[in-house]
């Protein structure tokens, strides 16, 4: 289905609505917030305040139709970007549909790779680097201006204190991380549950982390696991709060020193007192 244009409106001015709308700042509106703001941003783009209930009803079936590509029922920040902004501004649509991150390991890498400074933070440098970057990988040719234009709307719109960084939680928005794998177990029902279903239970948490498939977590495979574990109780961190974790993590279970998580030392770290199946 094509895109519709349905009028321009500048990032800051999007972002003020959006906002509004997702209070708590989890990054999506759904159910009966959905209607205010539909109405809200209509308005704003000039399609009057005065539609009745069942305009409303057709403008927002179409638009979800269009621009709910997740299906969910609920509008993204960057499902209503994409229907908003101008579409050349618009561009990281094709880092999320043609490189969808599966993990946070992936995540990981790519939080490794352009933290050059290892401040714990993305600067609005180091996102220009991965814009500029990803304008590459897909052949786009843009301006040392327009790469500045694209950074400062990414700011602006996903820089959620507006103190000129980005923390794992605003890269995150970015590039639409899955949710939290670790959210599907609870560790303390894995404790209740039988011996079988703990240790099925542990196999598909370390498979899903051991990305490399070599029986030990190392690098981003273990920044990946840090990171859903720390999110279970505080879902907004910075990158120096994962550091100290992951510090403290790989002092309690890297028993051998080697700088890596092996199966048996997860399991320990974990308190499953078992042996996991090779």
């Amino acid at each position: 289905m094509e895109r519709t244009e349905i009028g321009s409106i500048d990032a800051a001015a999007f972002l003020r609505i959006w906002q509004h709308f997702d209070a708590d700042g989890n990054g999506y509106i759904e159910g009966k917030e959905l209607d205010l703001f539909f109405r809200h941003l209509l308005a704003s783009l000039g399609f009057g305040s005065d539609l009745s209930e069942k305009q409303l009803y057709d403008v927002k079936s179409r638009f979800m139709e269009i621009y709910d590509v997740t299906s969910d029922g609920k509008l993204q920040l960057q499902e209503v970007a994409n229907m908003i902004l101008p579409e050349e501004e618009n561009f990281l649509l094709l880092f999320r549909r043609e490189n969808p991150l599966g993990s946070s390991v992936e995540f990981m890498r790519i939080w490794r790779k352009y933290d050059t400074d290892h401040s714990g933070y993305i600067s609005a440098m180091e996102l220009r680097n991965f814009l500029g970057d990803l304008c590459v990988e897909h052949h786009r040719e843009v301006t040392s201006g327009k790469l500045d234009e694209y950074t400062d709307s990414m700011m602006k719109l996903f820089d959620r204190n507006q103190d000129g960084r980005l923390d794992l939680t605003d890269m995150a928005r970015i590039l639409s991380l899955q949710d939290n794998f670790l959210l599907q177990f609870r560790m303390e029902a894995m404790e209740d549950s039988g011996m079988d279903q703990r240790r099925a239970d542990f196999e598909k948490i370390f498979a899903h982390y051991d990305v490399s498939k070599t029986g030990e977590l190392e690098g981003p495979e273990v920044d990946g696991f840090v990171k859903d574990m720390i999110g279970l109780v505080k879902p907004n961190m910075s990158g120096t709060d994962l550091d100290q974790f992951r510090e403290v993590l790989m002092e309690h279970c890297d028993l051998n020193h080697d700088g890596k998580i092996q199966k048996t030392e997860l399991a320990l770290c974990l308190g499953l007192r078992f042996r996991p199946l090779d």
